[in-house]
């Protein structure tokens, strides 16, 4: 029987090779989406999964409130770590980090520059790390340090890196203990090197000094089997509250609340609201999870209606089989196993395309997703994604098909009207739909980003380059300016404590004339510089002046931004008077809001606070006279002079401050594409009942010919109902379009107002396609002899 459902259905296949094709075509570019997006998926979700205490290591964060707002954040204070390790028995293993750096590492001539992690030496079984050579505990000896495998190759080939020794920012040497396998693409702890914890408090001995209100550094725990969260969150939570006795603004205002956050959240649920875990990139999980299930439905959708279509050339096939003896259960069999055979045949080359799409894809989303072809387990899945495609499609034909009367059917009394093709209808609306609503969605997020792109960003960011510091650099800054300056290469240079797109330090404790003792919780984004800082930024000012050589009192001055002016309540901020962590300031100039964190957020408050020797980085503007390659290799000689123990590395403002929309872009770019390929399996179905109807209606077209009708109004009565279908869709897509948009915007402080303008374009965007796909037939069949068609009447 089996045998024969399969011949019956190949037969068709190639009688029909058109509706074949455009069936196997639109299957196999609707597969290859889902596929495509079920491996972005599996690898978002399969995130951090690798560490074998997956189930047990957690982050230390705590929630705090400034001026009124719950805050979430994981910098806590250095001596977070000893009191969770000693005081609570709850863990079974703490360990301190920082938040990652770069550091330079000479062999040789050669010099690297790359970025890892101090670690406290529990770190690695902690991560469970996989030591592919060297010792065990590798990070025991301050002077040791863990490289990556990738790492390891880049600084000594082939050759065993036990034991040798690295010198790091010029100056100390570190001999490799162990070599590590290089962490998945997916995974939230990111390294090339690790560094014992104990070797940074021999650097820098003040660290031991940082109190419980300094929060700079990150905390990891691993909890003890059988250990309850929630009552370790319990125990910890007034951990920081415990050292602020009698200080009412830390009990009262900003209540700082330490809790842990469990590894199976950091990737997908890391977004916090007032305190209370909102979700994160799952979100974007489950949106395209839809999509990609929506792709497949319409393409579903177009076998659906082409075998619904072409029901009355199948009609008396189906009532001889009945009249035979054959059953509906049998029937239906039948018409599966077409579908089926289509879905197996769709799946070959949907696997075709997602290996050619997959380097392309890979780039998009910065993934390294592969198809695991010689895996069991792959084809496994792929059979039964492949048999539920293959049911979904055919369930509604083959039932629809079976159910023919065999009687009607024999005498020829059976006739395809409204109430059949009704359900075809539906189905199309429902394809150009889902397409329309995307294509509205996937316009408003472009909107979005160039919204954002196009806000102004207080300073000028075309031509300026950061560096970042060093110990040598500090030391030689004059002569290293001057030389630079003698170049013409530059024409400005400072000092500062972060790069110019974004802001590494945050700060409460502002006071100013007739600010409220709780007003001491508002925290403000903080910047430390040097001389002509908003000269090199390229910032104009707002009022008073820049810090300058030509005043001695500028070590204690400050310069606000107007979200701080707007906030301390100033009418007339320049030389108010401000206290800070013990000092009196004054206020000397204002500058506009600097866009340095999110485009799409509102601009923090910013104090910028003259300092010597809280730096770093160096930002240079560019001579505008020289162009940026030629300025580069002016300035690279004396940055090896002044700088040797780190390559030149450098980084201009503009590309970085382009990398904050990649987030946002990344889901405009997959929202464009899911969006193209389902109005091209849309339109493909509609091609296909486009040439089916003109055949259908083969001899009426011919009489209307034969009568009078011209070319025009043949081919406006076979679009009219197509188009009719199209602007159904757009009515019902653009409010469920605009709904869903709106709660997407709610994300962002700087947003676009939705206009009509988009559901105009997208509805006459729509409009010409589904008329440039019916019209090729319609015009077609209109300009068709009409003596053929009716030669047998």
């Amino acid at each position: 029987m089996l045998k024969n459902y399969l011949k019956i259905a190949i037969r068709n296949l190639i009688k029909n090779k058109v509706y074949s094709f455009i069936n196997i075509a639109g299957l196999a570019v609707g597969m290859a989406v889902a596929m495509l997006i079920g491996l972005w998926i599996i690898d978002e979700l399969s995130a951090n999964k690798h560490h074998k205490n997956f189930e047990t290591l957690y982050q230390v964060k705590m929630h705090q409130t400034f001026d009124g707002h719950r805050g979430t954040q994981d910098a806590l204070p250095y001596p977070m770590g000893e009191e969770l390790r000693t005081k609570y028995p709850d863990f079974k293993a703490v360990a301190m980090s920082d938040w990652g750096s770069g550091h330079s590492f000479v062999i040789g001539n050669q010099k690297f520059s790359k970025v890892g992690h101090f670690l406290d030496k529990e770190g690695i079984d902690m991560f469970s790390l996989n030591i592919l050579k060297g010792d065990k505990n590798p990070l025991k000896d301050p002077y040791s340090i863990v490289l990556t495998d990738e790492f390891a190759q880049i600084l000594f080939g082939q050759q065993n890196p036990i034991g040798k020794v690295l010198k790091m920012d010029n100056q100390v040497d570190l001999k490799v203990t162990a070599v590590v396998e290089k962490q998945p693409k997916n995974a939230s702890y990111q390294f090339d090197y690790l560094i014992p914890w104990h070797l940074q408090e021999k650097m820098n001995p003040d660290i031991k000094n940082n109190s419980w209100g300094n929060n700079s550094f990150q905390v990891f725990v691993q909890l003890k089997e059988n250990v309850s969260p929630e009552k370790t969150n319990a125990q910890i939570s007034k951990v920081v509250l415990s050292h602020f006795k009698d200080d009412r603004l830390m009990e009262n205002s900003v209540k700082p609340s330490v809790f842990i956050h469990p590894m199976t959240k950091w990737r997908l649920y890391n977004e916090f609201t007032d305190g209370i875990n909102t979700g994160g990139f799952i979100k974007y999980v489950q949106l395209f999870g839809i999509f990609g299930l929506i792709v497949l439905i319409i393409a579903c959708i177009n076998f659906m209606n082409l075998s619904t279509a072409r029901s009355e050339k199948r009609a008396k096939e189906v009532g001889v089989r009945k009249a035979m003896g054959s059953g509906r259960e049998q029937l239906i069999g039948q018409f599966l196993s077409e579908s089926l055979l289509i879905s197996f045949v769709a799946l070959f080359f949907a696997i075709g395309i997602v290996e050619l799409a997959l380097p392309s894809f890979n780039k998009l989303t910065e993934k390294a997703v592969t198809l695991q072809i010689d895996n069991p387990i792959f084809w496994g899945v792929m059979i039964a994604f492949t048999v539920f495609t293959g049911l979904l499609a055919g369930s509604y034909p083959a039932l629809y098909l079976s159910s023919f009367n065999p009687i009607r059917v024999l005498k020829g009394t059976i006739r395809v009207g409204k109430s059949a093709s009704l359900p075809r209808q539906v189905l199309v609306v429902m394809q150009f739909t889902f397409s329309i609503a995307l294509m509205i969605g996937t316009i408003i997020i472009y909107q979005q980003i160039q919204h954002g792109k196009n806000r102004p960003i207080g300073y000028d960011n075309k031509g300026l380059i950061s560096v970042f510091s060093s110990n040598d650099l500090m030391k030689n800054y004059g002569p290293l300016q001057n030389e630079l300056m003698a170049t013409g290469a530059i024409s400005s240079m400072c000092k500062s404590s972060s790069p110019p797109y974004t802001t590494w330090s945050n700060n409460a404790g502002w006071q100013w004339q007739g600010s409220r003792p709780e007003d001491k919780s508002v925290i403000f984004s903080t910047i430390a510089t040097s001389y002509d800082y908003a000269k090199t930024i390229g910032i104009k000012l707002k009022a008073g002046r820049d810090f300058s050589t030509e005043f001695t009192t500028d070590s204690s001055s400050v310069i606000l931004n107007e979200a701080a002016v707007k906030r301390m309540g100033l009418k007339n901020p320049v030389g108010e008077p401000l206290k800070w962590d013990g000092r009196d300031l004054k206020v000397i100039g204002v500058v506009p809001n600097m866009q340095m964190d999110s485009p799409f957020q509102a601009v923090m408050p910013l104090t910028i606070i003259f300092s010597k020797d809280w730096v770093n980085c160096i930002c240079l503007r560019i001579n505008p006279n020289v162009s940026a390659s030629e300025a580069i290799k002016k300035m690279t000689p004396i940055f090896d002079k002044y700088n040797p123990g780190f390559p030149f590395d450098y980084q201009f403002t503009d590309e970085e401050y382009a990398k904050k929309f990649n987030y946002v872009e990344l889901i405009g770019n997959l929202s464009l594409v899911i969006a193209f390929l389902a109005i091209f399996i849309s339109c493909l179905g509609l091609f296909g009942l486009a040439s089916f109807m003109a055949e259908q209606r083969t001899k009426e077209i011919g009489v209307r010919k034969v009568l009078g009708a011209s070319v025009m109004n043949i081919t406006t009565l076979l679009s009219r109902d197509f188009l009719k279908l199209v602007v159904i869709s757009i009515l019902i897509a653009s409010p469920i379009a605009y709904y869903v948009m709106q709660q997407w915007l709610q994300n962002y402080e700087y947003k676009i107002s939705i206009g009509a303008g988009v559901f105009l374009m997208v509805m006459v965007v729509a409009i010409i396609i589904a008329l440039l796909t019916v019209s090729y037939q319609a015009i077609k069949a209109a300009l068709a002899n009409p003596v053929k068609s009716l030669r047998t009447e």
